[in-house]
């Protein structure tokens, strides 16, 4: 049974997921993921369900809906009477193309829900279960983007962007925003200089969503509608300052340069300990990160390395996050028998986030007398999901929330 709406107000599932891996392997991966987040589900007995997904499909973009109608038809969502769903499967069009999909559940018992007409500026109430997959773009319901072509490293294509999708409940109406930046394509360019040239390719696009300089472009924050609370989840793709994290990781160590005998160019960077036999500590490549312990990303939940995560703190001022307390949410092992294990292709790093405006986190206000009322963590941390761990935040909406006199900057009244 779920839980009710109490005076703490209905309790709320946020989820994001890099899908992509789970489609190489369904038989196993995709079994081990729905039983994982239907745990979570059955465990915080959320009355709304939002799960944000990239690269949908994988290289097997039909494929994504077999995942779907599983998750729609399991036991653990029995209860969620009402769903939306929507999936970007217009691969054949470089420039529309992005991958994601939004998943939205909603519970039996949760009555008093509405989802934004975008083009009719209203809010609409929730009947009954829907799957839209073709034609994204003219759907009414939500509004996508993919990010310009400028934006993308050499200007070359790439499945990124971002959906919004805009929800009330009871008294209180925000906005759920999926998007996928772009990720470090070379661990030696993001080894040359601190911040990486990919941290600042991945601050423009984010800025680019946030952003209301132009009122033809579909950003968040845009005039043509009012502004509202956001939380904005997805595969950010933030990764640690590479140069501080490996200098402190081999602190002791010197460097060997190994270069392309026809062109040159740096091939490989070996650390070595300047005793101990001369071990290797190191080996980084283009898309090759062997550090000789693991362990150190994974202890305390590798929470000694955030200080290593700073890809945030430039929208400090309009971002928010709860505290991070579950370790680095990518590159997992493939292998279904690897729960735990990292792969040696990237530095592990914190990918996949659930951001806030300071207006949401308003919204997450803890009651005194509740102690896990809010949960930042992620799914299945001990069996193998995928290259990407998925993450969730779970809340409970605070009493009276958008009412006109309760506080000005939390959320507009429903009318």
């Amino acid at each position: 049974m779920a839980g009710k709406l109490t005076a703490q107000g209905a309790g709320i599932l946020l989820v994001t997921a890099n899908v992509g891996s789970l489609f190489e392997d369904p038989e196993n991966l995709q079994k081990t993921w729905l039983r994982e987040f239907c745990q979570t589900v059955q465990t915080h007995r959320p009355l709304f369900v939002a799960l944000h997904c990239q690269e949908v499909g994988g290289k097997n973009y039909e494929a994504s809906m077999t995942h779907v109608d599983k998750l729609l038809s399991s036991d653990a969502m029995k209860d969620f009477s009402r769903a939306r769903v929507y999936l970007d499967k217009n691969y054949k069009s470089q420039e529309q193309f992005t991958a994601l999909g939004c998943c939205y559940f909603i519970h039996e018992s949760l009555k008093n829900i509405q989802q934004f007409d975008f083009k009719a500026k209203k809010f609409r109430k929730v009947f009954g279960k829907e799957v839209c997959s073709d034609a994204l773009l003219s759907a009414a319901t939500l509004e996508k983007e993919k990010f310009p072509q400028d934006y993308f490293p050499e200007s070359k294509w790439s499945r990124k962007g971002f959906i919004r999708t805009r929800w009330a409940l009871a008294d209180c109406a925000f906005d759920l925003v999926n998007i996928h930046l772009f990720h470090d394509a070379s661990n030696l360019v993001a080894w040359e200089k601190s911040p990486s040239v990919y941290s600042g390719t991945r601050q423009k696009a984010l800025g680019f969503v946030l952003d209301s300089a132009s009122q033809s472009l579909r950003r968040i924050t845009d005039q043509r509608f009012e502004r509202l609370p956001y939380f904005i989840f997805g595969d950010f793709n933030f990764r640690l300052d590479s140069k501080q994290v490996i200098e402190s990781l081999c602190s002791t160590a010197s460097v060997q340069t190994v270069r392309s005998a026809d062109t040159n160019e740096v091939d490989k960077l070996i650390f070595r300990e300047s005793d101990n036999d001369r071990k290797v500590v190191l080996q980084l490549e283009k898309k090759l990160f062997n550090y000789i312990n693991q362990d150190v990303f994974r202890e305390n939940n590798g929470t000694l390395l955030l200080e290593f995560d700073r890809e945030l703190s430039v929208f400090k001022e309009r971002l928010h996050e709860l505290d991070i307390s579950f370790p680095p949410s990518y590159p997992y092992s493939e292998d279904s028998s690897q729960g735990k294990q990292y792969m040696n292709t990237r530095c592990p790093a914190w990918c996949d986030r659930i951001l806030m405006s300071a207006s949401a986190k308003d919204l997450l206000v803890k009651p005194e007398n509740e102690e896990k009322s809010i949960t930042y963590d992620n799914i299945g941390p001990n069996v193998c999901m995928g290259d990407h761990k998925p993450v969730y935040l779970y809340f409970r909406l605070s009493t009276g929330a958008g009412k006109p006199h309760a506080n000005k900057h939390k959320c507009c009244v429903v009318q």
